[in-house]
């Protein structure tokens, strides 16, 4: 300002000069001050502007991500049979209410502490949010909208494992899990990747191989770390009473509202509309803008081409129009951009969705003959197609969107003079030198390994103590009315009859007739 300040006197002070009766010195720099003062007061208000807007773009943002809990509510309680409908609703707002308590207490303190010895592993400071106006949030310093923000993807990564365990796992064991996750499972992985100290992530200070893991809105954070989670607790809780028979068999076991199901996808869709674009976390400036619009052309392309490649996939194999099936392919196509919709083109954006439908389909039936029951899938949709999201950013995200992305470049060793050379980019693009795919994979691996070393000893202690599933009496009344004295349907006297009598309608109003070869309940492991 001082520099602006002194040319704008000397400026008006030659201009002034020579003029009768002005004293050129103390008018220049009367109006050269006024002038400056006005300046200031208008960078203030502009600020200002910037801040709200970008507050507004994280609590809109942060909205709608939260507004996905109805989403998973309505298409998890729809998937299974109405005589559980109620243990699922109950589950996904305890889920928010849970990892809201974890998230103050500790969770955001592991994901983007950053104290005083800061480290690339976990987070260390901000526990209860203490110093919070002292510390680097995520988006500034002291800024409280992060906290909400964060929270809301961190309560979507501990709900995806309510499908996979759904309708046979023990209430206290769920708890436990929703605790253990939203406090400290996903925390460390998000200190990795999205905290400037972490060691993984593309924007961190020091990133791995000078490149770092792109993972804009969590295809490997969010979906890889709760798919994985929900895949981990459904192999060692063990399949539904009757989902196999004698011979090894799956027997069919539809969900009871195909309406529900459809409701809760196309929430799902619109919430989708936070969890990438707002993931800019700033949008007073135009490039960032440009970011956050990309993001939303790439992600609706994506869970379109989802869609339509798991539909004709279904009529390959059945020769019908499968509505479920449409309605996975749509979320696996989101599930799958969410890491690289900033920096893709909306060609391949389509390419990695339309992929990622039939790598799902695929996924499912290896689980069928791996014997592992999923009800809802959210294995292979959340943890397969996140996997495959992060190694498709390895190998088609284009340079010149990640520059405008990513405010410096990781490659700043010293070694590397061409400034192009400092972001790398995707394999599959010329001149790439791979380093981005490498992270990518290790970025894989290192989730993997993690989710695994945390989540298979708990759920494993579980099982131990014969803590982790219900008995088969109860399982077989259904845990409305065994483990929360009601039904979601009290309205509907058939709905309640299904409760009592398995052949009543109502628990099997998408169910085809049982299997001959089904398990007696007294042959299952409770």
């Amino acid at each position: 300002m001082s520099e602006l300040y002194n040319a704008c006197v000397a400026s008006v002070q030659a201009a002034l000069a020579g003029a009768s009766g002005i004293d050129a010195e103390a008018t220049a720099t009367a109006i050269c001050g006024a002038m400056a003062e006005m300046n200031s007061v208008q960078a203030e208000r502009s600020q200002g502007i910037a801040d709200g807007l970008d507050t507004l773009l994280l609590l809109y943002g942060g909205a709608l991500v939260f507004f996905m809990h109805g989403g998973f509510a309505m298409l998890e309680a729809g998937a299974i049979r109405s005589k559980n409908a109620m243990n699922i609703l109950l589950q996904t707002l305890m889920d928010a209410s849970a990892s809201a308590l974890m998230w103050y207490l500790v969770g955001f303190a592991f994901a983007f502490g950053i104290g005083d010895n800061p480290n690339p592993f976990i987070g260390d400071a901000m526990f209860g949010l203490s110093r919070l106006s002292t510390h680097f949030t995520g988006s500034g310093n002291g800024k409280w909208i992060d906290v909400f923000f964060q929270w809301a993807f961190c309560t979507t990564a501990a709900t995806i494992p309510a499908g996979a365990v759904a309708e046979r796992l023990n209430f206290n064991c769920y708890l436990g899990y929703s605790l253990f996750i939203s406090g400290f499972v996903y925390p460390v992985v998000a200190h990795w990747v999205w905290c400037i100290e972490g060691w993984l992530g593309y924007g961190v200070l020091d990133p791995i191989l000078d490149a770092g893991y792109i993972d804009f809105a969590g295809s490997g954070v969010i979906h890889m770390v709760g798919g994985l989670a929900g895949l981990i607790g459904a192999t060692l809780v063990g399949p539904r009473l009757g989902r196999f028979d004698v011979d090894g068999n799956p027997v069919d076991m539809p969900g009871h509202s195909a309406i529900l199901v459809v409701l809760g996808t196309v929430l799902l869709w619109f919430g989708w509309y936070g969890f990438n674009p707002a993931s800019v976390l700033i949008i007073s400036n135009s490039t960032m803008a440009t970011v956050a619009g990309r993001a939303a052309v790439t992600t609706t392309l994506a869970g379109g081409a989802g869609g339509v490649a798991c539909l004709l996939n279904g009529f390959r194999r059945h020769r019908g129009w499968d509505l479920c099936g449409l309605c996975n392919g749509i979320l696996c196509g989101f599930v799958a951009i969410t890491a690289c919709c900033h920096v893709v083109e909306p060609w391949a954006a389509i390419i990695c969705g339309a992929i990622a439908g039939l790598w799902f389909d695929l996924l499912c039936w290896l689980l069928l003959k791996m014997k592992i029951d999923d009800p809802l899938s959210a294995g292979p949709m959340h943890f397969g197609c996140g996997l495959w999201g992060v190694l498709f950013t390895g190998l088609l995200a284009k340079q010149q969107y990640i520059m405008e992305a990513y405010v410096h470049a990781p490659s700043t060793d010293g070694s590397i003079t061409n400034p192009d050379d400092m972001y790398p980019y995707g394999a599959f693009y010329p001149g790439s030198n791979g380093k981005l795919f490498a992270c990518q994979i290790i970025g894989i691996c290192a989730i993997i390994g993690w989710v695994c070393a945390t989540m298979t000893p708990f759920f494993g202690i579980f099982k131990l103590l014969g803590m982790i599933r219900i008995p088969p009496e109860m399982e077989e009344m259904g845990l409305d009315r065994s483990k929360h004295g009601g039904s979601a349907y009290n309205g509907d006297k058939n709905m309640m009859a299904a409760s009592l009598s398995p052949s009543a309608p109502g628990t099997e109003v998408m169910r085809p007739t049982p299997s001959s070869k089904v398990l007696p309940v007294t042959s299952m492991d409770a």
